[in-house]
C-alpha cells in the first residue's frame, strides 16, 4: 500500500463520526471483558493526554505521544464497535409478530 491509500486512524475517526451523523448510532451490548478493556483504555488515553498537554504538546505536530493516543483511541473504537448492537424498539416491534420467545427478541 502506498502512503496515500493506507488507512489511518483519522479515517477510522471519520467513519465513526459519519456513522453517528447518519443515524446509525445505537446502544451496544458490552461484555464484561470488553467493558474492562474500554475502561482501561479510557484511563490510559486520559493519562497520556494529560501528560501530553501538561508537557506543552501541540496538536499540529506529528509527535509520538499523539500517535500513541490515536492508536489507543482506534483500539477503543474497534472494541466498542465490535460489541453487538442492542435492537431498537422499531426492530423489536417489527419482529413482534413472530412467535419467537421473549428471550430471543433481545439476543
Amino acid at each position: 500500500m502506498t502512503a496515500s491509500t493506507a488507512p489511518t486512524v483519522a479515517d477510522d475517526s471519520m467513519v465513526a463520526i459519519l456513522a453517528c451523523r447518519a443515524g446509525t448510532r445505537r446502544r451496544r451490548r458490552i461484555s464484561p471483558e470488553a467493558g474492562k478493556a474500554l475502561e482501561k483504555l479510557g484511563h490510559a488515553i486520559d493519562y497520556l493526554m494529560d501528560e501530553f498537554l501538561n508537557a506543552g504538546g501541540s496538536f499540529c505536530g506529528n509527535e509520538p505521544q499523539l500517535k500513541a493516543i490515536r492508536m489507543l483511541m482506534a483500539i477503543n473504537r474497534q472494541i466498542y464497535f465490535g460489541c453487538p448492537e442492542v435492537p431498537s424498539l422499531t426492530n423489536v416491534a417489527a419482529r413482534g409478530c413472530t412467535c419467537a420467545p421473549r428471550e430471543q427478541l433481545w439476543i
